[in-house]
């Protein structure tokens, strides 16, 4: 998943993403403690992520802030 793709969700369709990712990295760190990890590249995908998801968060958060002193 891009950042550019990302910037295209709401808000509220980011924190839904977020909360995906985390429920999927939790079942991947689940496998990982049962030994039965099927693909391990994902660990890094997965929190790649969330990073971006997080990131693209914070900048229209920031937007948001912004258009409020504005006005």
């Amino acid at each position: 998943m891009k950042a550019s793709e990302l910037r295209q969700y709401s808000l509220q369709e980011l924190r839904q993403k977020l909360e995906e990712l985390k429920k999927q990295l939790f079942e991947l760190n689940f496998q990982r403690q049962m030994g039965n990890v099927q693909k391990p590249h994902l660990f890094r995908a997965v929190k790649r992520d969330i990073a971006r998801v997080l990131t693209v968060m914070k900048e229209k958060e920031n937007e948001q802030k912004v258009q409020k002193k504005d006005i």
